[in-house]
């Protein structure tokens, strides 16, 4: 006797969100339960490092997940919830927000019929789970209807498309609790001085060359260079307990950002593992809080910044894909630094949209 077993099958959709490509979900078409649910996930991304039984890539960029509901909170219309599968290790991470995946979540609300564009423009509230902060998204809904066509470059994505203005709203200390979770602006681990900060996403500020190399270098190089990723590791394990981040060794918090002179008219230039691997450009996030150590009086960046910035002014992160602009809402007290806000401009692409299937024992 041949025995046939079915697969499960689930509705999705798969989004392009700024530089990132993750699969997006309603909360009821999963599991509800948080263990089974993530067994799911992991199936439907891939288990393994080439991910080749799954949606997945193989690479952090590429291994995302959103899943999405209407939220009961009077200041949102949506709730995100964030998942990172961790290439090669079979487990999910939902410590830190994800700003690129975030800038495809209005698309998807709208193409799920959760919320209903309007004319010219449609705002979004989103209420980001993973760390209970709010942001503001407006797409370009003409007639009411999405928009993905446009002429917005973002460095990292080939072609253009329609601008998503992201306005984060009171990020600062998302997942460590405070602006420099350290309580100082400098501190030093394994004879190295960092800069933690924490606008969004915590992120571990370090000057290339406190380690020894330019600053410059090709991610690919940056990734074969274990001396160099023992370090970081080392640094980045020592220091989290001190940013409130407990059990960083499975987390994908704090983030580590190498940083050296622009060269392109920007700020500063990044190099940001993410955080065993070199990113390709830069996290959303990941460039609002390198962006705000930049303007902090006191901190590592300080070395390389020789630009003046005013609130609300773009400020240009640069990375190895080209730059990030990002706008901080701040106030500068002299010794104290108030950020009361971000602004990005992403993008955002529909790939494909159906249902996928996954073993039965997915969600046992």
């Amino acid at each position: 006797m041949v025995i046939i077993v079915k697969q499960t099958a689930i509705p999705f959709m798969q989004l392009r969100g700024g530089s990132s490509k993750g699969v997006y979900f309603l909360a009821s078409d999963l599991p509800s339960t948080e263990l089974s649910r993530n067994q799911v996930l992991l199936d439907v991304i891939g288990r393994d490092t080439r991910q080749i039984d799954g949606l997945g890539g193989g690479d952090p960029l590429t291994s995302k997940v959103a899943i999405v509901s209407q939220s009961k909170l009077v200041d949102a219309d949506i709730d995100f919830l964030f998942v990172q599968i961790v290439v090669g290790e079979n487990r999910v991470d939902t410590t830190p927000n994800c700003g690129n995946l975030l800038a495809g979540v209005g698309a998807f609300a709208i193409e799920a019929q959760l919320i209903t564009a309007t004319h010219p423009q449609t705002r979004v509230a989103v209420n980001m789970l993973n760390t209970n902060k709010r942001c503001e998204l407006i797409l370009d809904t003409p007639d009411g209807e999405i928009n993905y066509e446009g002429n917005q470059k973002i460095d990292g994505v080939s072609g253009s498309s329609a601008p998503i203005i992201c306005n984060y709203l009171d990020v600062a200390g998302s997942v460590c609790g405070s602006l420099f979770p350290t309580g100082n602006l400098k501190d030093q681990v394994e004879g190295i001085t960092v800069t933690c900060v924490d606008n969004g996403m915590p992120v571990v500020v370090i000057r290339a060359e406190d380690l020894g190399i330019s600053g410059y270098e090709r991610p690919k190089d940056l990734n074969t260079n274990e001396a160099l990723k023992e370090k970081l590791e080392r640094i980045r394990l020592a220091i989290s307990p001190k940013m409130n981040i407990s059990n960083a060794k499975n987390k994908a918090v704090p983030k580590m950002c190498i940083i050296s002179p622009a060269k392109q008219g920007g700020i500063i230039n990044t190099r940001t593992f993410i955080p065993h691997h070199c990113h390709a450009a830069i996290g959303v996030l990941g460039a609002v809080s390198i962006a705000t150590a930049c303007i902090s009086k006191g901190s590592v960046a300080q070395t390389y910044v020789t630009q003046n910035v005013s609130s609300n002014q773009p400020i240009s992160v640069e990375h190895p894909s080209g730059e990030f602009a990002v706008n901080l809402d701040f106030n500068d007290y002299g010794d104290k630094l108030e950020v009361k806000g971000a602004g990005v401009i992403r993008t955002a692409r529909l790939l494909s949209k159906g249902t996928l299937f996954v073993p039965n024992n997915s969600n046992q």
